[in-house]
């Protein structure tokens, strides 16, 4: 996949579309610039990074947060009360729903999404709630050339209030809602964009929050959308990683999808999420 060489960390890919498990690092502790170096280039390379073990805090867990950018806020979910920054991801035993429980990249429906999100393993169950990865960079090249011509010349709306993903939302809303002043937040974005840093162009839509083309009515737009829905999730481009107690995970929301899975009825999960301040899609 890269011809990087690590001095500082050791990073072992754990499929060959995208995601790697970093490991020989310690979060909690005040890092040296060549070793965080390090792991944004590992960042960059595979698009999301894994880490086992780690024993954080919330304090811990947002000082290293801030080296990967500005945590933001998420609109609909309170955060902690003394780091609001971090917002708990809980279900509970009798909760039905697993919060964001469909193929999306992260509050596309906002004018510019998280650049990159943390999540932080606190309570996991014993099997069940891994999460998928997909690496639209390769969904983008493995469209034909035509597709790629049309779509790069399109713009998505994007909204936050589609039907799967509200519902969703609904249970972990229960236990820590946000007051907010909209209930419904929209943007359009380019369906390809170009990553910022490494200038890759990838598909920008997503089954959660893109709701059609700009240019185009819904009807014209629906068939469209299902076969990249459908495209971009293909086994080929996707890992899927297996979450313990201590287990980071830090994906790049400007190329990736992620989905987690809600197999573990009747059990209880807790994630800790940080989310980065992103910039206007191009």
């Amino acid at each position: 996949m890269n011809q990087t060489v690590y001095r500082n960390i050791e990073v072992t890919p754990i499929s060959g579309a995208l995601g790697a498990l970093v490991s020989g690092v310690e979060l909690k502790d005040s890092l040296q610039e060549e070793v965080f170096a390090e792991i944004y280039k590992a960042f960059l390379d595979y698009k999301v990074i894994f880490f086992k073990d780690q024993d954080l805090n919330p304090e811990t867990q947002l000082r290293f947060g801030r080296m990967f950018g500005q945590p933001i806020i998420y609109p609909f979910v309170k955060g902690l009360q003394d780091f609001p920054e971090i917002t708990p991801i809980l279900k509970k035993e009798t909760d039905v729903n697993n919060f964001g429980g469909v193929w999306h990249s992260d509050t596309t429906y906002q004018q510019q999404p998280p650049k990159a999100t943390m999540l932080y393993a606190v309570e996991v169950p014993e099997f069940g709630g891994d999460t998928e990865f997909s690496n639209q960079c390769m969904a983008f090249n493995h469209l034909s050339d035509g597709m790629q011509e049309f779509l790069s010349k399109q713009k998505i709306i994007n909204t936050s209030g589609k039907g799967k993903v509200v519902a969703s939302r609904s249970d972990v809303m229960k236990h820590s809602s946000a007051r907010k002043e909209v209930d419904e937040f929209r943007a359009v974005h380019p369906v390809v964009r170009t990553h910022p840093e490494t200038k890759e162009k990838a598909l920008f839509i997503n089954e959660a929050h893109s709701l059609q083309f700009s240019t185009l009515t819904l009807e014209e737009s629906t068939p469209l959308l299902e076969f990249l829905f459908r495209h971009q999730i293909k086994s080929e481009f996707t890992c899927r990683f297996k979450w313990e107690k201590g287990s980071v995970a830090i994906w790049d929301n400007r190329c990736t999808l992620h989905n987690p899975i809600n197999d573990y009825h009747g059990k209880r999960r807790l994630m800790h999420r940080i989310t980065f301040s992103g910039d206007t899609p191009v």
